[in-house]
Formats: C-alpha cells, structure tokens, sequence
C-alpha cells in the first residue's frame, strides 16, 4: 500500500515552497513518521552529491536533512541547470543527458519524462509512510500545463492533494490566491485542498476575516499562519539572496572571540553556482561575509572568495571587465588571502580549454595558480574525503573541468601558492576543524587578531534550522488537518470555482 503524500505549490516563486515543505518534514519525523521529500523537476544551479554519486538539488539534499534520511536521486529526478536565458543542462536520475533550449524542454522533452517522475514518486510512496512533494513557481502557469511534470501535473497523475503557500510578505496574498484558483481547470481545482500564509508580521486576528472570505470564495481553508522570521532561507534554489542595494548581500555576524572581525568578500560571478559553500563561514562569530560585484569592494577584504559557477569562461569575462581580475592580482602579489571554489578554481589557473560548457576553445585564466583546465564531455560527480592543514576534510565535485596541477602546495585536489588558494570541492569549509584551521592561515594572512570560534558545529547549527522549521509547522499550522490530509493522499473532492467567480 502507498504512503500518504502531499504536494506543496506556491503562488510566485520563492513564497516558501522549499522551507515549508522541510518543516513538515522535519514536523512529520518528529512524530515518528517515516517522511521523505520529493520534487519532480527542479531548477537550480544549487545542487548536490548523494552517496551514490547523482546530482540533485541542493534543497532536496536539505529537506532530506529535515527528514533524517538518506538523499537520493528518486527525490529529484529531473534536474535543470541554466547555462544562459535560453538553455540549461538537464540532469537525469543523477546523470547530465545534455542540453537543451526552453524551447526544446518544454516543447517535447518534459511531457517525456512524467512516467520516470511518477514512478520514482510512487517508489518512495512504497518505501516512506508519507512523501511531501514541493512544487515549482506557480501551479498556475496556464501556459506550460499541458507538459508540466511537478506541479498539478505529478499531483494529478498521483492523485495528491496540493496546499498553497503564499508570501504575505509580498502584498497581495489573497489576490494571489484566489487567482491561483480560479485559474485551474475543474480536474486540478478538485486537487486543491487549501492554503498556507507564509511570513506575516503582525496580529493574526486581523487577518483572520480575510481567510474567512477567502474560504467563502473558494470553498478552500487555510491551514495555518506562519510568521515571518529571519535566517530561514537555508540551501535555496534560485538567485543570490541578496539586499536591496542589488548584487551585494551582507551576513548577519555575533561578536568575534579574539579582538577582529574578519571580512570575506564573495564575487557574485555570473551563474554562480553553490554559493551555500560560504554559509559555514558566515556562521563562525566574527566573520563577515558579503556578496560583491565592484573591484573597490575587495580592498578591505581578508578573504576573496571566487564561488562556483556554471559559467567559467563567462565569469572570467566579467571579472576583467569589473576590474576585479586586476584587483585579485594585486591581492595576491600582496600575499592577500583568495580562495578559488570549483569555477572559481578554474578561473585562478593559467588556461582553460572549454569546448564543452561555453565552446570558446581556448580561454587564458588569470594565472594565480599553476593549473590548466580541460573541460570533458563526462561530469565529475564524488563526494571525496581528504585531509588539509592537517583536518579531515570532507566535500562534494561537480564539474566538467579537470585540472592539471603543475605546483605549489598540495589542497584537497588543487593547490595552493602563498596566499591563494583552490579546489574543486564544494562543501569542504562545512569540514569544522578544517574550517577554523583555514581560518587561522587566512587571519595569519590578512594581519588580524581574529580567533575562531572553539566550538562552532556547522551541522548543529542547521540542524537547530531544521528544527526552527518544523517548530513554524507545530506552532501554527493546523497540524491535525494537515495531517489527516497528507494520510489520506487523496484529492480534496471540493466543487469546481468558475474563473473570475464574483465576492
């Protein structure tokens, strides 16, 4: 018999989607029930390594997390990675089967893949009690329903009840409900069970007579009130999470320990990929770390950070035309701390031959490191255990390139030469004593009296995010009814709402 399940759509995306369905997870397992995630077809350039060597989304990897299981590729089988406006790499079970433009996707290929999303779909159903499915931007979005595979596509071809997430935040949450509604045909309105208010501030009492009207419109109740609470975007999907000034996001840092803070700048590159991979360094008390697109910015940096991309030869492009290559030669003729990630590995080195992700053939790269890149047909996909600076080290590659080390010091699968630094892994600064090691070298580095934090866990600490999540769901979600709904797995049955149904 299959478990229950439930698909979490939303009205826009980024309404919450991703941390909802974490908190029912974490929620779910909490109660002793054996939960797993699930998201047909994800976008993102925010991906991760399971144990057995597929890629998925980096959020899947987390909702995992919050379900105390394994991550595998059943829970994302389709993954789409963008390499420009118009084309992404598609990943499959795991495994990139190649490229194809918007067009092409939605034009054929997606409708191709329901039976591989449904079967992995009802294979955790076979194997958990319950499966929380996330949606992908808006169930809505009438123009690409007939191929649509992971929002009221799977939850049709599953018969799963779908509840709605919207962001109050964002003024209009009762437009945008409703017009999600109303914009539904009769089959996939009888899916929909109901609604979920996501980051309010303020006195829920006052927002309760529009619920009311809004189930008197819609026939549909909401399910709860979540309020609005700072630090839970953990592991997103899409975009830089940034501040209003535009390209530049700032950490929210605790005191330092020793007599200085440390100061990380992070290159936003174009399709910066895996920028979670500086979030272990924004958790250490004393450290600063800010996402920056100016040369000017770099000048009271300790630590410059060139993240992953899924672009290289585009982000070295931008680098020279920002000034900002010319600043991280500087920085390193200074003896300044630069640490290169995966593209950002890649573009410190001394040439790159690309004939696979941007086709320019072959590209100088700025030549801080002594390495030479040649991209191959076949992805790197590992997850490699090491040592550095004498610390277990653990990580996760994906990427095209690969490198041809010819000196300087041996780290992890790259190198160092005096204060610049590379590697293709991502994920190794999450490594605890690593970190506060690498972290002593960069403040040696930078002349300053920074001292790590003793006894900063990583992985406490998002798992005390994880918990924070599943608390939203427990304190004000209606949790009996959201229960008796994810047991059930079975659609809503309510009456069909005409488009443009009168108040």
């Amino acid at each position: 018999m299959s478990g229950g399940g439930l698909l979490v759509a939303g009205t826009t995306s980024d309404a919450g989607k991703s941390v909802v369905t974490a908190g029912i997870c974490r929620w779910l397992v909490r109660q002793g029930v054996k939960v797993a995630p699930f998201k047909g077809q994800n976008m993102s350039l925010n991906s991760f390594v399971t144990r057995e060597g597929a890629e998925i989304g980096r959020a899947q990897a987390m909702q995992a997390q919050a379900a105390r299981v394994e991550p595998s590729a059943l829970m994302n089988p389709v993954l789409l990675k963008p390499g420009s406006d118009r084309s992404s790499q598609v990943v499959l079970m795991g495994k990139p089967v190649g490229e194809l433009s918007a067009r092409g996707y939605h034009g054929g290929r997606q409708a191709a893949l329901l039976d591989t999303v449904v079967g992995c779909l009802e294979e955790l159903r076979g194997s958990y009690d319950a499966v929380i499915c996330e949606g992908a931007g808006s169930p809505a979005e009438i123009n690409l329903r007939r191929t649509d595979i992971v929002n009221m596509g799977i939850a049709r071809a599953a018969r799963l009840p779908v509840l709605v997430v919207g962001d109050i935040d964002r003024g209009g949450v009762f437009a945008s409900f409703f017009g999600t509604a109303a914009l539904l045909s009769a089959e996939d309105q009888e899916l929909l069970a109901g609604f979920l208010v996501n980051k309010f501030r303020g006195d829920v009492s006052l927002l309760e007579p529009g619920l009311d009207m809004l189930k008197g419109l819609t026939g549909r109740p909401t399910y709860g009130v979540l309020p609005f609470q700072h630090g839970l975007g953990i592991d997103e999907e899409d975009g830089l999470r940034v501040s209003l000034r535009g390209s530049v996001r700032e950490s929210r840092t605790t005191a330092p320990v020793g007599e200085d803070v440390l100061r990380v700048a992070v290159c936003a590159v174009p399709l910066m990929s895996n920028f979670t991979d500086v979030d272990a360094l924004a958790a250490e008390p004393g450290v600063v770390v800010r996402f920056v697109d100016r040369a000017e910015e770099l000048v009271d940096a300790d630590l410059v950070v060139v993240p992953g991309t899924r672009g290289t030869v585009k982000a070295l492009e931008w680098l020279r035309e920002r000034g900002l290559a010319d600043a991280l030669a500087r920085r390193a003729a200074e003896g300044r701390p630069v640490l290169g990630i995966c593209g950002g590995f890649q573009a410190l080195g001394e040439r790159i031959e690309d004939d696979v992700e941007s086709r320019a053939g072959t590209v100088d790269g700025l030549g801080l490191l002594p390495v030479r890149v040649r991209f191959e047909r076949e992805k790197t996909l590992a997850r490699p255990v090491g040592e550095a600076l004498g610390e277990r080290v653990e990580g996760y590659e994906i990427h095209h390139g690969v490198a041809e080390v010819s000196g300087g010091d041996t780290f992890l699968d790259g190198c160092r030469v005096g204060s610049v630094w590379g590697t293709h892994w991502h994920g190794s600064l999450e490594s605890d004593a690593f970190r506060r090691a690498f972290l002593r070298e960069v403040a040696a580095d930078a002349g300053r009296r920074f001292v790590p934090a003793p006894d900063t866990s990583f992985g406490a600490l998002r798992e005390e995010q994880l918990d924070r999540l599943g608390d939203l769901i427990e304190e004000h979600a209606d949790t009996d009814a959201l229960w008796r709904l994810i047991e059930s797995g079975a659609p809503s049955g309510l009456p069909f709402i005409p488009p443009g149904a009168p108040a």
